[in-house]
């Protein structure tokens, strides 16, 4: 196992805010230069500290249980969030966090992001990455959530092949630049006050989809990626092997 596979102590050098609800944190450390990103959508497990200053790290392999051992008053909290951008050369890693707004809760993660400064500490583990387009792939469908935003904007701006992309957001606020090859097309949907995942559906059953071999990338509410997913095998007769799906999270009833 390799040091790229241990906890991380970085440092925040900057904060940017993206939208209303969406901010962009900058993380530095020496350790970076031997992270081992792996594609896109690739994963980092963030060691949220629940008191002010340097969180206490896992140090071995057996990160999990050494931390279930921390006291739970100064334990780190865990979440999953997307590399928006690697730079190993000025180790840095760039983390896009949604922040809730309207009364919902943004959980440790966002609270942490809403309020970061330079000379904060955070600890990240490196997660890996799912998006592997097979060979034979001739276009691509990729649906996603506020969530999956930084995800679907990495894989657009690595994008080898015609792609449908459908990001549903709350509304116009949400919505963000992103580098839109040839051949590709980015359709912002506004949720408004539907359910989650059920505009990105809506809208994806009335489209008329390219002919030819497809792979699907869907991530975000876990709604949203299962009711696609069975849209895409049920409805569409795409082969479950040709689709990625993941829940990034779970709506509260």
């Amino acid at each position: 196992m390799t040091a790229a596979q241990l906890p991380m102590l970085v440092t925040v050098t900057a904060t940017k805010p993206l939208t209303e609800r969406m901010v962009r944190v900058t993380l530095a450390g020496d350790s970076l230069t031997d992270f081992d990103y792996a594609g896109p959508d690739h994963l980092v497990r963030l060691f949220v500290p629940v008191v002010p200053g340097e969180p206490t790290l896992p140090v071995t392999t057996e990160w999990w249980p050494e931390l279930r051992a921390m006291p739970e008053a100064t334990r780190p909290v865990l979440r999953n969030y997307t590399v928006r951008r690697l730079d190993r050369e000025r180790r840095e890693l760039d983390i896009d966090f949604v922040l809730h707004g309207h009364g919902e809760d943004s959980g440790p993660g966002g609270t942490w992001a809403a309020n970061a400064a330079p000379g904060d500490k955070i600890g990240v583990l490196s997660d890996g990455a799912d998006y592997r387009p097979p060979a034979g792939t001739e276009w691509q469908l990729v649906v996603g959530d506020e969530s999956a935003v930084p995800a679907i904007a990495a894989i657009v701006e690595q994008l080898h092949s015609p792609a449908v992309v459908l990001i549903e957001v709350a509304d116009a606020a949400d919505e963000l630049p992103i580098a839109v090859p040839e051949g590709t097309t980015v359709t912002w949907l506004h949720r408004g006050a539907a359910t989650r995942g059920d505009t990105a559906l809506a809208a994806l059953r009335e489209r008329d989809l390219p002919t030819g071999t497809p792979y699907a990338w869907v991530a975000g509410e876990s709604a949203l990626a299962t009711g696609v997913r069975r849209h895409l095998v049920n409805d569409r007769g795409i082969a479950k092997d040709r689709i990625y799906f993941c829940g990034y999270w779970r709506q509260s009833a």
